[in-house]
């Protein structure tokens, strides 16, 4: 199945054409039903995890380490000037792969048995969001709830970031914002928000002794917005030295959920 291919503008690679087109490529996927995956390891855990390659696009030096994984799809073999022409980048780990994605589980099914919980609010910026991802994942969190306006998890780049970790993890996109914490309330979680809130404890004392723990995180610029910061159970901030009030959220993702995977009785 191996296809060498010289023309950027093959109708057979429109699945990688402009990746450097946030918007557009975004549009793309989520109409078409795919997404991609970038690097030798990212493209075999994504295999790995039952993910249906529509095609791999490989430079010659990468085939035979990833030749157990091509099964039927094609393989579009080229050079990495015409890779570099057609993607809008230069793919520095010589493989990419588009794979179909999958219908979203419902949040019945995401929260299934889950006792610890991410859950992000406009979080836009798809590095973060592959870092987070990547953060509850190495702390063993069982699932992520996403806001309507949060990042695509499984765009390039968030992939990548977080090393596959959306393969593995459980997520899916809340319903409905406007009472999505106190839906997790009434199901048993103890919603606890990072925040600068005045009324906001060390998180070790606000996850301590909880079983069932949905942790809130908001967005890059402003945070929480009023009405999630309002609604959860318990508000919550990472003490640090004075002169900084805060940090990134990919950062303080990391740190609340090592926090949150070591309290009382996880």
């Amino acid at each position: 199945m191996l296809t060498p291919i010289s023309d950027p503008s093959d109708a057979r690679l429109a699945d990688y054409r402009d990746l450097r087109d946030v918007q557009l490529r975004e549009h793309l996927e989520i109409e078409n039903g795919l997404f991609l995956a970038e690097g030798e390891k990212v493209v075999r855990r994504a295999v790995e995890a039952g993910f249906t390659p529509r095609s791999f696009l490989m430079a010659e030096k990468w085939i035979d380490g990833l030749a157990e994984v091509f099964g039927e799809a094609p393989v579009y073999v080229v050079d990495e000037s015409v890779s570099e022409e057609l993607t809008g980048f230069h793919v520095h780990r010589g493989a990419l792969a588009a794979f179909e994605r999958k219908p979203l589980p419902s949040l019945d099914e995401v929260l299934d048995g889950a006792r610890s919980v991410l859950v992000l609010e406009d979080v836009v910026d798809h590095t973060n969001v592959g870092a987070v991802f990547r953060s509850a994942a190495a702390m063993d969190f069982d699932a992520i709830l996403l806001a309507p306006r949060c990042a695509d998890p499984l765009y390039r780049r968030a992939i990548k970031v977080g090393m596959g970790a959306v393969f593995s993890m459980r997520w899916t996109r809340l319903p409905d914002w406007h009472s999505a914490l106190p839906d997790l309330s009434a199901r048993g979680f103890n919603t606890v928000a990072l925040t600068l809130a005045p009324d906001a404890v060390p998180i070790e004392e606000a996850v301590a002794g909880v079983d069932r723990l949905a942790l809130v995180l908001g967005s890059e610029g402003r945070g929480l917005s009023a009405r999630w910061e309002q609604a959860a159970d318990q508000r919550a901030i990472i003490p640090m030295a004075a002169g900084i009030d805060s940090l990134n959220v990919a950062a303080a993702s990391a740190v609340a959920c090592y926090v949150a995977a070591r309290r009382t009785g996880a």
